[in-house]
């Protein structure tokens, strides 16, 4: 090709390149279109969102905070920021919020930065009962070089031994007690935690990653009220913004919100895509406006899915305490260890249904897993109800159970979600043209 400014024609193959990509890109866009996304860490962003995160922002850089920048040029961005941050402070009612953060687990990085230095102690939940990898030795734990002890469990609540949790804090001792699973199905019993940690001079961290949204809509628990130091998560789960972080606290010492901002920059993030801190900006006002809402129709749509798999002969954990109170159901589908959730989940991929394998207690196996993980926050936000939790569990049942041709299903599975092509619980709710394609 010739130089800048003159006529140039782009080679065949570098073309074709950048076609497979955009090809890729559009095959994605259908399967989920078309299908039924159930992962639990996902989300869809409203058109309005799409609209922000596709602006010239997305090259831009703005190292610092609001009116202390190392570049020129972010005047409005500022403004932006400044904006993100009270709306922040608004949707989880707390005195500080960092939004730069590029993920939820560069959010743990941050805090664990801020709160634990390498060789200190620290307590967390087991990745093999829930907990996610960042609370792990293999990530952002173990990046740290922070001494980790996690928690006895109780297999039948799904959630920390609290007695004997908060006995292990005790006789630990760690520097940050740290909370929050990947594996979400109820609330901590954090203040009880929270409380035997501050008593041995531990701070306590809550990583609400998959929660944020049922708790910022008042649909779950409230852990800068119970005892959390720091909340960190993402940004792009029952929280529906786009993909990101936030690191939240109640504390109002500044030298403490110092130390947790300069965590975030330049500990962990040099330039924090501003295109997706707009974003976020864009979702807090619209979370404003209808968060609660979404948030009782996800937790009344995650009860009822649950129910409705039960019914139809699936092994839900946690059937004594109603199966749920997040977004998220678990269900079993063999023995420990046996692969029988990774085959679950193909299955149900080539039937439209988009899921994702996991441990469940007693597996030991990251990639031969005995369950899924389901999640409804997606098929709530495009106006799915109870009614049609029922009808998406039948479609499970004709897969994973009655052994239906997957092909077979997956044309009714397309007739259901074509009802559903309307994003709520956004500004300008949009048709077809609003979904990511």
């Amino acid at each position: 090709m010739s130089g800048v400014g003159g006529d140039w024609k782009a080679s065949d193959e570098n073309l074709g390149f950048a076609q497979a990509v955009l090809d890729a890109t559009a095959a994605s866009g259908d399967h989920y279109r078309h299908g039924l996304g159930m992962i639990a860490s996902e989300n869809i962003v409203s058109p309005m969102v799409q609209q922000v995160i596709t602006s010239d922002l997305h090259g831009r850089y703005a190292e610092g905070l609001p009116g202390k920048r190392y570049y020129q040029g972010c005047d409005d961005f500022d403004t932006i920021e400044a904006l993100g941050i009270d709306l922040a402070q608004r949707v989880f009612n707390c005195r500080y919020a960092n939004i730069q953060s590029t993920s939820g687990t560069v959010s743990n990085i941050g805090a664990l930065k801020a709160l634990a230095k390498p060789g200190d102690k620290i307590t967390a939940v087991s990745t093999a009962d829930g907990g996610h990898i960042s609370h792990a030795r293999m990530g952002a734990v173990g990046l740290r070089g922070l001494d980790l002890t996690t928690y006895p469990w109780d297999v039948d609540r799904m959630e920390p031994d609290v007695d004997a949790a908060c006995a292990m804090i005790r006789e630990v001792e760690p520097t940050l007690a740290l909370v929050g699973q990947s594996v979400f199905l109820f609330p901590t019993p954090l203040q009880e935690m929270a409380d035997a940690a501050h008593e041995v001079g531990a701070s306590v961290m809550y990583d609400g990653a998959h929660v944020l949204g049922l708790i910022a809509g008042g649909q779950f628990q409230d852990p800068l009220r119970e005892g959390a130091d720091v909340m960190t998560g993402s940004s792009h789960k029952t929280f529906p913004g786009p993909q990101g972080g936030f690191v939240l606290s109640n504390s109002d010492d500044g030298k403490f919100q110092r130390k947790l901002n300069t965590a975030i920059f330049p500990g962990v993030c040099s330039s924090y895509h501003l295109h997706h801190v707009a974003g976020k900006v864009v979702a807090f006002a619209e979370f404003l406006e209808y968060g609660e809402a979404y948030a009782k129709a996800i937790v009344e749509n995650a009860r009822a899915f649950g129910s409705a798999m039960a019914a139809e002969g699936f092994d839900v954990l946690a059937e004594g305490r109603g199966y749920t109170a997040s977004h998220q159901i678990l269900t079993r589908h063999g023995e420990h260890d046996s692969g029988a959730g990774a085959k679950a989940a193909q299955l149900l991929e080539d039937a439209g249904i988009i899921t994702n394998m996991n441990m469940l207690p007693g597996d030991t196996k990251a990639m031969t897993p005995s369950g899924l993980r389901l999640g409804v926050q997606e098929l709530t936000r495009v106006g799915m109800d109870v009614t049609q939790m029922e009808e998406v569990a039948r479609l499970y049942a004709r897969v994973l159970i009655h052994n239906e041709d997957p092909a077979a299903v997956k044309n009714d599975v397309r007739a259901l979600k074509d009802e559903f092509l309307i994003i709520r619980y956004c500004f300008n709710e949009s048709g077809v043209s609003g979904y990511p394609l």
